[in-house]
């Protein structure tokens, strides 16, 4: 594949993931592959990914704005404040982990999450049935997110999905709200996961700055055809997104 031609591909990955970031989650599933197929190493790939991507978050989080400000803001800067630190604790995991290693569990990352995904309906009413009622599961949703960040800042791959359950899971069941939260915190895990990347010089600059300008496009876009989309329709192209980029990873070894 020429130089162009590679260029060419990861600037239609990357405004194909800001679209899909903005509609559910799993933008990752194109932008990571995308890089690792045009020669990436895979930490600076995943790398590269996360700063390809965290423009598009502004983007489809500005599209949310009347979904946050329905929303208390003592909640959102609470959220945001768990969001920051675990994204600079997943960064800085993913910088003292060995490559072969980070190669070997990138397949099982990217199932985990979409099974999850898949799952997350399914699981928030059989929680919510135990339960009684949803807001006994809210106690969950800071210690969740804590964990979903880590993650997040360690591997971005179905990082919005994982959210999108999370949400799912502790009770949200407006898919515009969860799809707005799911915005604001990986905006802000993101950018500070990936400030972490810059100063650990584990970007590839070249490929980043392109898909940085070509997911924020996406974002924009996606943001308003998000709301027009059916929410299974939507989730049913994440899964089946998910479910392919796993078995790509898994074939390759």
């Amino acid at each position: 594949m020429s130089d162009v031609s590679s260029l060419m591909l990861l600037a239609a990955a990357a405004f194909g993931a800001g679209v899909l970031n903005a509609i559910a989650g799993g933008g990752s599933f194109l932008t990571f592959p995308a890089l690792v197929f045009t020669g990436v190493p895979p930490i600076v790939a995943n790398a590269t990914s996360a700063l390809a991507v965290s423009p598009g978050y502004l983007g489809s989080t500005l599209g949310f704005r009347p979904e946050l400000r329905a929303l208390p803001a003592r909640r959102l800067w609470r959220e945001a404040l768990i969001a920051a630190v675990g994204g600079l604790a997943g960064a800085g995991l993913l910088l003292v982990t060995p490559a072969k290693v980070f190669a070997g569990i990138v397949p099982w990352l990217l199932l985990f999450a979409t099974v999850l995904f898949a799952a997350g309906p399914l699981i928030a009413r059989r929680a919510q049935a135990a339960a009684g009622h949803a807001q006994g599961l809210d106690r969950w949703r800071e210690p969740g997110l804590l964990a979903v960040a880590i993650y997040g800042g360690y591997f971005n791959g179905g990082l919005g999905i994982l959210l999108m359950a999370l949400y799912t899971v502790t009770g949200e069941g407006r898919i515009h709200t969860v799809n707005a939260l799911k915005n604001l915190n990986s905006l802000v895990l993101s950018w500070l996961s990936v400030a972490a990347f810059v100063v650990a010089g584990a970007i590839a600059w070249r490929q980043g700055l392109i898909m940085m300008v070509a997911a924020t496009a996406g974002g924009f876009f996606g943001a308003r055809w998000s709301k027009r989309l059916p929410a299974p329709v939507v989730r049913t192209g994440v899964i089946v997104t998910g479910l392919v980029m796993s078995a790509v990873f898994f074939l390759r070894g």
